[in-house]
């Protein structure tokens, strides 16, 4: 009898990512790579579409409360000048990066 090793323990450990939270700086970047038309300006269409990369349940949904959060002056969109408040939004919420 071997002492000292429990055989049901596996001998080769795999070591498996432990997912984190999303800095602001990959949310701003992942945000921005959904900005499909270059305007410099997210459409509730390109924020659903990063809300559905970013793993949101209903990104529609999402994208919606997102406007209502970080769209101050009401226009529809979030530019560069409201992006942070958009971006400290998505923060609160989690997402993780794997």
């Amino acid at each position: 009898m071997d002492r000292g090793v429990d055989r049901g323990c596996p001998r080769n450990i795999v070591e498996v990512p432990v997912p984190v939270p999303c800095t602001k700086e990959q949310l701003k970047m992942t945000f921005w790579r959904y900005d499909t038309n270059r305007d410099g300006k997210l459409s509730r269409k390109e924020l659903k579409e990063a809300f559905d990369y970013l793993g949101a349940y209903i990104p529609g949904w999402r994208a919606l409360r997102a406007l209502n959060h970080a769209d101050d002056n009401g226009d529809g969109y979030i530019t560069e000048e409201e992006v942070d408040d958009l971006i400290n939004y998505a923060v609160k919420l989690g997402y993780l990066k794997s």
